[in-house]
């Protein structure tokens, strides 16, 4: 891979639907979710076949930076840009553009999270490969993922017939981009084969998508500018302080991609998941012939199907149960149900609310 193509990993997220185990001081992309790596650990592995570290970017908050950089001791402490606070996806994304395009002009960004798992991570470098071609010559390319069920919690992009193919991968003009859907309308779009989900993973030319930001959101270009305008200098701290409170809140999908110009998905299978909750981490287990999960624990089930049980030293024993989440730390427990595995932030909102910061 060329020297001016950059991965960016979003890895700003508190993970507040995988509480217990996500905390405000070790979110969901510093901990072992899945095998003895951490999330933002298989992210940059992910990317080892095509990119050293020294061109590996990530961006979040002030108070991840030391424990997510101890994770990944080969990517540059320079390479982590910091948010001051939260402003949603297209803020970030900015952010690390205007440093990489202060940094090289002409370079290539792919930008993917650290919130993803996939299994066929050489499809995904061949992929990643393929829309950098693309890319190249000016496209806003996404990935797409064909999608295996009627999913509700994704957004989807409609395409129209393959203009052409590159490395063996069609290339798709972008019709729309899709809110969530309703569950008829979710296997509308399944039976169709028309669409993909929306992984959020994105490869264009840096000066492409300043020219969005540009076009599309004004007021966000014109602070991007004041904050390059003093990166290297000693100045960059107390403007950014100053500039980042201002900036609103708002998704790269809404901010930009639904208003690009020339944009492109890739459709492809690449084994993806989304870990946005405990149903998530059940659906990439082997269920035993019960149907259950279990995750560093032991666990004694009578009449006990399709569950998802995760602890430490603690025996685990449960009696009639059926899809139950069940989540054990040394000083909190959930126990929820499967299908309201969404609905875990609601207790970390409530948490919040009553002060009791020592369980967040």
């Amino acid at each position: 891979m060329s020297s001016n193509f950059y991965a960016l990993i979003m890895a700003g997220g508190s993970g507040t639907r995988l509480w217990p185990l996500s905390r405000q001081s070790r979110p969901k992309q510093a901990i072992e979710l899945i095998g003895s790596r951490t999330m933002l650990q298989h992210a940059v592995d992910r990317l080892g076949s095509l990119l050293p570290p020294e061109q590996i970017m990530v961006v979040t908050a002030r108070e991840y930076v030391k424990v997510l950089a101890s994770q990944v001791p080969g990517v540059p402490l320079e390479n982590f840009i910091v948010e001051p606070m939260a402003r949603g996806t297209a803020g970030a994304i900015g952010l690390a553009a205007v440093h990489l395009h202060h940094r090289d002009p002409e370079a290539l960004m792919a930008v993917l999270t650290a919130d993803h798992y996939i299994r066929d991570v050489d499809k995904f470098c061949c992929v990643l490969s393929a829309a950098v071609q693309v890319a190249r010559d000016g496209s806003i390319v996404t990935l797409g993922i064909v999608p295996s069920f009627p999913a509700t919690g994704f957004g989807y992009i409609r395409r129209r017939e393959p203009m052409s193919e590159v490395d063996g991968f069609d290339v798709c003009a972008v019709d729309s981009f899709v809110e969530k859907p309703d569950a008829a309308r979710a296997v509308e779009f399944l039976e169709s084969g028309l669409y993909s989900w929306n992984s959020g993973m994105f490869v264009w030319r840096i000066s492409r998508i300043m020219g969005e930001f540009a076009r599309q959101m004004p007021a966000l270009y014109a602070q991007l500018q004041t904050i390059e305008a003093v990166l290297d200098t000693p100045r960059q701290a107390e403007v950014l302080s100053e500039v980042w409170p201002q900036v609103r809140k708002e998704s790269i999908d809404y901010g930009v991609m639904e208003g690009a110009e020339d944009v492109v998905v890739i459709p492809v299978d690449i084994g993806w998941t989304d870990i946005g909750d405990w149903s998530a981490i059940y659906q990439l287990h082997r269920p035993d012939e019960q149907g259950n999960v279990v995750v560093g624990t032991t666990h004694i089930g009578v009449e006990t199907r399709s569950s998802f049980i995760q602890g430490s030293k603690k025996l685990i024993a449960t009696i009639g149960l059926e899809e139950i989440i069940i989540i054990d730390t040394e000083d909190a427990m959930l126990i929820c149900a499967r299908d309201q595995a969404q609905d875990v932030k609601l207790i970390v909102e409530k948490l919040q609310e009553d002060g009791s910061t020592e369980y967040l």
